[in-house]
């Protein structure tokens, strides 16, 4: 084994660079300083190089202390994956193993003048050239370490660190992959990642410079490589945000991230079979942003969820005659005419954190809507006063309340929490009076 001892350089490429220049063996392998590796690790990767005639392996990769690790790349092993139409771009340390013929053939080094990210140039590259890629998950190979400070090169650097940062990478993947799905497949995870933390909650605290410089260069890399196939991918929160930093309405911007960290995503505007989130900024003309940027096209069954409340509930009988007074403020405006609300079976479970609201698949049939509705902007303009008298039948069995809406040519089911309201029903054999939790009732002779 070889030490060598040299100077801190800030980050990592300088020493990485200075270890490929003595290196001779027929593979490289890089390990950040914090980090480990499982025993048995180089033994396996090797071997499976070997086998496969492989340029890089990818070992499984875990993090600790709290460090987050992408994981959908570990689904099994495969002696052969592609950057193109895998979780691969989603990662690019290069804690890998190299062949180093590939390397030294193609001069492959790590840019020195990278505070951040130094590491993803050299990997896409080797990727992008390499005859295989194999990826091993039947085991720990690598052990990524948060240091308890957050003090890695990652976590501590700024917005606009980052930003010229991520420009380069982006710059370098575009002279190696010509323009088309292919690169697109490669900078989505930069959109994703990268450009996409840095218009997040700590954004507003940033003075007003740093900011329009944020939005600048984002706005620039925009421009260069986010296709339309790219932009409609993207999710509309991620998208809107892009497109007012492209637009330079750092106004509107700061105001869309503040609203969304303090009181949660903004209703849907329904029109016809289209649905937009009302961020600000929404058909401003002074803004210019197509409606195209504010159109939810993903499954949005969490945000539904999320905007759906109860209000308050009661119950209402006229004679024998029970019903069940709700109102509910739904996370959607417009034409809200779908929105209804019925009885299904199987209440919410108590212990449940959060609603879970899904997508129903085409042909789902829905439980029996009976009753009256009445719909109406709620008063602060966020979503519908969605208000319902349902009449309640006779029945053995819990029933959970449940909303029912049309979104963009898709129908979502919301289970509503009801916090016990009102009392838990029992009704005694003969009796027409409500009454709340109770031991179980004894029939009467001949019921």
């Amino acid at each position: 084994m070889t030490v060598l001892h040299q100077e801190n350089s800030g980050g990592p490429a300088a020493p990485s660079n200075r270890a490929l220049e003595l290196a001779t063996g027929r593979f490289v392998y890089f390990i950040g300083s914090d980090d480990y590796l499982g025993e048995e690790a180089l033994e396996r990767m090797v071997a499976c190089a070997d086998a496969n005639e492989s340029d890089v392996v990818i070992g499984k990769m875990v993090g600790t202390n709290g460090r987050y690790v992408h994981q959908k790349l570990y689904t099994g092993d495969r002696p052969e994956v592609s950057l193109y139409d895998s979780e691969l771009p989603y990662t690019l340390a290069n804690t890998k193993l190299f062949r180093r013929e590939l390397v030294e053939k193609h001069g492959l080094r790590f840019p020195e003048d990278l505070p951040v990210g130094s590491d993803q140039p050299f990997t896409i590259e080797a990727c992008v050239r390499a005859r295989r890629i194999s990826v091993l998950s039947d085991y720990t190979y690598y052990y990524a370490v948060k240091r308890g400070d957050s003090s890695n090169i990652t976590y501590r650097a700024d917005h606009l660190a980052r930003l010229r940062c991520t420009a380069r990478i982006m710059e370098h993947t575009a002279g190696l992959i010509p323009a088309g799905p292919r690169r697109d497949a490669v900078l989505k995870r930069h959109f994703d990642w990268e450009l996409s933390k840095l218009l997040q909650k700590d954004f507003p605290a940033l003075d007003l410079t740093t900011r329009r410089q944020v939005c600048e260069g984002v706005g620039a890399l925009l421009d260069a490589y986010f296709t339309d196939e790219l932009r409609d991918g993207t999710g509309v929160k991620r998208r809107v945000r892009f497109g007012l930093a492209r637009r330079g309405a750092v106004d509107e911007l700061t105001r869309a991230i503040e609203d969304e960290t303090d009181q949660g995503a903004p209703p849907f505007l329904l029109e016809g079979d289209r649905a937009f989130a009302l961020y600000p900024g929404f058909r401003d003309a002074g803004v210019g942003l197509d409606d195209l940027w504010y159109e939810a096209r993903e499954t949005v069954a969490g945000r539904l969820a999320a905007g759906t409340k109860l209000e308050s509930a009661a119950w209402e009988q006229n004679g024998e005659d029970l019903g069940l007074a709700l109102k509910l403020r739904i996370g959607v405006t417009g034409d809200t005419s779908s929105a209804v609300v019925a009885l299904a079976q199987g209440a919410l479970p108590a212990s449940a954190d959060k609603p879970g609201a899904r997508k129903l698949p085409k042909k789902t049939p829905l439980p029996e809507v009976l009753g009256e509705f009445t719909r109406e902007p709620a008063g602060d303009g966020d979503g519908t006063l969605l208000t319902a008298r349902i009449p309640v039948r006779a029945v053995r069995a819990k029933r959970g309340v449940r909303v029912y809406v049309d979104v963009a040519r898709s129908t979502y089911e919301i289970p509503v929490r009801t916090e016990g309201r009102p009392m838990p029903l029992a009704r005694r054999w003969g009796s027409v009076t409500p009454t709340g939790p109770r031991r179980t009732p004894t029939r009467r002779a001949g019921s």
